[in-house]
């Protein structure tokens, strides 16, 4: 009996688990696990920049496949469309102002007898719906019929001035396809010219030819798709500056003729 006891302390001394071997496991499945999350998100990174440079480099392909002469003067007519179509979106984001506003102010400058005031207020802010107001204002000692066909004319040459350089925007909109279809001649032409220069008709020697011919027409039709959407983006605020125009100058003409009367 005195013999066992010594025994099975021993038994469960070895049993009994070791706490720096447990921290040393806990700490390793930790380490183990920050490393996945990293090599994880370092191939999340790796196959993101992959893909990008993949599409710049098959866009970069595409473009040489193309024809470099042809492809540039599509790429040409994208360029220069699209700085007509930024400088006409920034001029009409200008132009815009709070039409209502405008004329309550002046409504009011109006019921002050304050003409001076009133014109000051339109010639000081920006964009052809002040322009209109100030200009029926300098004319308004003028009968009412003539005042409406200055206020008229002048209107007309705001709204031109709105349109002013969407010509070249159209321009550009009907070049594009015109040079991927001129691209497309051509390279049935080349591809006539490698059957005729080898005697044969097979697959390898068209293949270039019509290569040049799909892709010049596909930059051209993407090209001008591009360019009619922010052409119609800009005819839509055109549209809308000319309707704050006519509201304003109608408007406004009611405004002088009740100032009119009173004087």
């Amino acid at each position: 009996m005195l013999l066992a006891l010594p025994q099975t302390v021993g038994a469960q001394d070895t049993l009994k688990p070791d706490s720096s071997s447990i921290v040393m496991t806990d700490s390793v499945a930790q380490d183990s696990l920050v490393t996945t999350m990293v090599d994880e998100e370092a191939l999340a990174v790796a196959t993101g920049e992959d893909e990008a440079g993949g599409f710049h480099k098959q866009l970069k392909t595409k473009f040489i496949d193309g024809n470099v002469g042809f492809m540039s003067l599509v790429a040409l007519a994208l360029v220069l469309g699209l700085a007509f179509c930024i400088e006409r979106i920034l001029y009409l984001m200008m132009s815009e102002i709070k039409s209502r506003k405008l004329l309550d102010d002046v409504e009011e400058r109006l019921k002050a007898d304050d003409l001076e005031g009133a014109k000051k207020l339109c010639r000081n802010t920006r964009g052809p719906v002040s322009s209109v107001c100030y200009h029926a204002l300098l004319h308004i000692h003028q009968p009412m019929d003539a005042i409406e066909r200055s206020v008229t004319n002048y209107g007309g040459l705001q709204a031109a001035n709105l349109e002013k350089g969407c010509s070249w925007i159209k321009l550009f909109i009907a070049m594009a396809p015109s040079l991927g279809f001129l691209g497309t001649v051509i390279g049935m032409v080349m591809a006539f010219d490698s059957i005729q220069t080898q005697g044969d008709i097979s697959p390898t020697i068209v293949a270039q030819g019509m290569k040049v011919a799909l892709i010049t027409t596909i930059f051209g039709i993407i090209v001008a798709l591009v360019l009619q959407l922010f052409y119609s983006y800009i005819l839509s605020k055109i549209e809308h500056l000319t309707a704050q125009m006519e509201e304003s100058a109608i408007r406004l003409l009611d405004l002088m003729a009740t100032w009119k009367e009173k004087h």
